[in-house]
């Protein structure tokens, strides 16, 4: 038996921390999905049936369900029954994009971090591509950058046709983490760019850099593309900078 002095704290032991009642019940619907009782594109059940059968009410539920959908385990759409999704790598990485946006817009050094990250990474992924690449392959190639040419003079599209180059890279490798994390990275380093961009002018020298990693990847040659997307990326890395301003 454990004694102890009135007014004094047991050494080794603290306060049992009183959950939330919206915690119980994210944690007893969270079971259900990983047991399979749901099961991918089932129906969440009712508020209603929710809260008769835990014993709470709507708002433990509701917050409940935005604690699931925040995690990426069930959609939840205006008037109609929250869905369980599959999981897959997008879905998992999407779950920390607020996070990711936040740290980069608050810390420059990040930043560099992640431009650091990206260059190492695609790397990696266009030699796998140029090794991987078929006849269909090049021609989702040539199209993104036909798409790019389109958006000469209009920033935000010209940018958005770049990230569909680069992430088609990413398809090319068959490899739906790869996929994932580059169109995460992308979509985190877009905030940081499109200003820079429209004073740069160097749009076409970004085209001609593409068009020379589209040929290295035809060529089947993994040492090429790997120069030609370093050279790109080396050049390009200064075009992002931190901005206070930056969306998030």
């Amino acid at each position: 038996m454990v004694s102890r002095q009135p007014g004094k704290l047991i050494e080794g032991l603290s306060p049992i921390a009183r959950r939330k009642l919206s915690d119980e019940v994210f944690d007893k619907l969270k079971h259900l999905i990983e047991v399979g009782e749901l099961k991918p594109g089932d129906e969440v059940p009712s508020e209603r049936m929710l809260m008769e059968s835990l014993h709470v009410g709507r708002p433990a539920i509701r917050e409940a369900m935005q604690a699931l959908a925040s995690r990426g385990l069930i959609e939840i759409s205006q008037g109609e029954r929250s869905k369980v999704v599959p999981l897959t790598a997008k879905s998992l990485i999407q779950q920390v994009d607020m996070a990711a946006k936040m740290l980069l817009a608050g810390s420059p050094s990040s930043l560099e971090d992640l431009k650091a990250a990206r260059l190492l990474f695609e790397r990696g992924v266009v030699r796998e591509a140029a090794l991987k690449a078929n006849s269909f392959d090049i021609e989702q190639l040539k199209v993104a950058i036909q798409n790019q040419k389109k958006s000469l003079g209009q920033p935000d599209a010209f940018i958005a046709a770049d990230m569909a180059f680069h992430t088609q890279i990413a398809r090319i490798t068959r490899n739906s983490v790869f996929c994932a994390v580059s169109e995460a990275m992308l979509n985190w380093l877009q905030a940081f760019h499109i200003e820079l961009l429209r004073r740069s002018g160097k749009e076409g020298v970004t085209l001609s850099e593409h068009e020379d990693i589209l040929e290295a990847i035809r060529s089947g040659n993994a040492d090429l593309a790997e120069a030609a997307l370093v050279r790109h990326l080396e050049r390009s890395r200064d075009l992002y900078v931190a901005r206070p301003d930056a969306p998030i």
